[in-house]
């Protein structure tokens, strides 16, 4: 399959340009996320340990280092069919992962992509890790790729989730029933909520102040 290059040739990339996300590192003065790789594999393992971490995520929680490895590989083959931009998060003044996420469901034609696949080390949950991670992303994805829509879904059950995505300012759209099935079989119900480029400069306002 040609790629996007080959299709429609070298383009400057942004507002105004061709949309084509492509790994990059993103940087707050206490997180970055830095693009995915084999390397993280054993602190994405151990960053991963406690069950409840995947209680709602759509795989098995992964219990060995070559485990974290097949995921990562899996995430890998997804950056180079150009549907995702894995990260390993990373918290800065320990120097240590502290969970990952990624942009997805990239859709080159409508500048349009998810965030998921976040997770985070029990450590990190409820601190500051991932407000400053969202902010990273959504700020590249609509000033640097000029995205025009950002959607980000989690199971409906997930009430811890589906705050934290209302913190950041994503608006509720509402449910997508019967939409994906679990490792487990379980038949998922999916919440979605995005935001929007027009939405963005109040959202980023909204966002800083959450950073001070």
């Amino acid at each position: 399959m040609p790629t996007f290059h080959e299709l429609f040739g070298e383009k400057k990339s942004g507002p105004g340009g061709i949309f084509d996300p492509q790994p990059v590192t993103l940087e707050s003065a206490l997180v970055r996320l830095e693009p995915l790789t084999l390397d993280h594999a054993e602190a994405l393992t151990h960053a991963a340990r406690i069950g409840t971490i995947w209680r709602y995520l759509r795989i098995p929680q992964p219990r060995t280092v070559d485990d974290t490895r097949v995921w990562i590989r899996t995430a890998l083959e997804n950056q180079k069919a150009g549907t995702e931009v894995p990260f390993a998060t990373i918290h800065k003044p320990d120097n240590r992962v502290a969970g990952t996420t990624r942009f997805m469901d990239i859709r080159r034609e409508h500048r349009g992509m998810g965030i998921g696949w976040t997770w985070l080390d029990i450590d990190y949950q409820r601190t500051f890790v991932n407000t400053h991670a969202k902010f990273l992303m959504l700020e590249h994805a609509f000033e640097k790729w000029g995205a025009i829509r950002v959607q980000i879904k989690t199971d409906m059950r997930n009430q811890q989730s589906r705050k934290a995505i209302e913190r950041i300012g994503a608006r509720f759209e509402g449910v997508l029933r019967n939409h994906l099935i679990n490792f487990d079989g379980h038949i998922r119900d999916t919440a979605m909520f995005s935001i929007i480029a027009k939405e963005w400069p109040d959202k980023k306002k909204q966002l800083q102040l959450r950073l001070l």
